[in-house]
């Protein structure tokens, strides 16, 4: 299904035309100020933006989507006119791009196998204070599952609508089939009483810092996204991204997956585990060689690569979806 791509434009001529962006409006070179249309929860497809992703509205004004990209994300924001930005990523958010632009974070991460009763009414009710100063944005990575299911959980516990509408939301979205555990979290979210909701702390901080395990499968992921760009690229440094060095990532994420088997995370997970971690590194080992050797066949590169991908389909069916 293709995205709706939305273009900003100068709010003078916003005003003047009497719209707040135009999908056909031709590139404009003035910095500021700009505006930029929300998305509507009526829009059948995910809309695309400067530095943002997959945004899809779950109620007007509460909008689902990828985490900001650069600069040009987070001015897309500011164009829009949100005032807070709640990430469910692992990630640490940019909290001081967001800041610089008069918006503040909020940072409550969630897993892809859904969340608890606590994290539903923090959510909650984080979006519904946030909401009393304007637009807010809720992120995960790629805005298609954690933010989506997390969007869908909050509409409904807010009686903003209805869990099912909240999952049909997903489905824009783009929300995998197999993350179950998120569905069950939109699709058995009850509306929830005022004062439930008061119960839930009144501040969040702007950074929870990912530990341990978390942190290394976020970093392993992005591992994954960078040796996925450098493919794309023919197996060089992309255009784009000139400091992906192809050798390094590949070993970043061989040194990753063996501190999982070896390091302090053994006692907390099974052997099938350990058993996945040894086999991942010695997989991504395998690939760093083959880089650092100068090889030069793609597709011997881009083989060795999928077997390290299905390794890691394997343990997120096992450990994390």
């Amino acid at each position: 299904m293709s995205r709706t791509v939305r273009t900003l434009v100068p709010l003078a001529l916003a005003a003047m035309a009497g719209a707040a962006a135009s999908c056909n409006a031709p590139p404009k070179r003035e910095p500021a100020p700009f505006a930029a249309a929300l998305p509507s929860p009526a829009e059948p497809i995910p809309c695309d933006y400067p530095g943002i992703h997959n945004a899809v509205a779950y109620h007007d004004g509460f909008l689902s989507g990828s985490v900001p990209e650069g600069d040009a994300g987070f001015d897309t924001l500011k164009a829009m006119g949100v005032r807070t930005i709640i990430s469910v990523d692992g990630a640490e958010p940019e909290v001081a791009k967001a800041a610089a632009r008069g918006m503040k974070y909020i940072h409550l991460p969630i897993g892809y196998n859904g969340f608890d009763e606590q994290r539903r009414l923090e959510l909650t009710r984080a979006t519904r204070d946030a909401m009393r100063d304007g637009p807010v944005y809720i992120h995960c990575h790629h805005g298609k599952h954690r933010s989506a299911g997390a969007a869908a959980a909050v509409v409904a516990s807010l009686g903003w609508s209805t869990p099912d509408e909240g999952v049909a939301r997903m489905k824009v979205s783009g929300t995998a089939p197999r993350y179950k555990g998120l569905f069950a979290c939109a699709a058995g979210a009850t509306v929830l009483a005022a004062s439930a909701i008061d119960a839930a702390p009144a501040v969040y901080p702007s950074v929870s810092r990912p530990a341990g395990l978390r942190k290394a499968m976020v970093e392993m992921d992005h591992a994954l996204e960078h040796l996925k760009l450098i493919e794309n690229a023919g197996w060089s440094p992309p255009a784009d991204h000139p400091d992906l060095v192809p050798a390094a990532e590949a070993g970043r994420l061989a040194d990753l997956h063996r501190l999982m088997a070896d390091g302090k995370h053994r006692g907390r997970r099974d052997n099938d585990f350990i058993k996945l971690m040894a086999e991942g590194h010695a997989l991504a080992q395998t690939l760093e060689d083959m880089l650092a050797a100068g090889e030069s066949d793609g597709a011997k590169l881009s083989r060795q690569f999928k077997f390290i991908a299905a390794s890691c389909n394997e343990c997120h069916a096992a450990y994390r979806d």
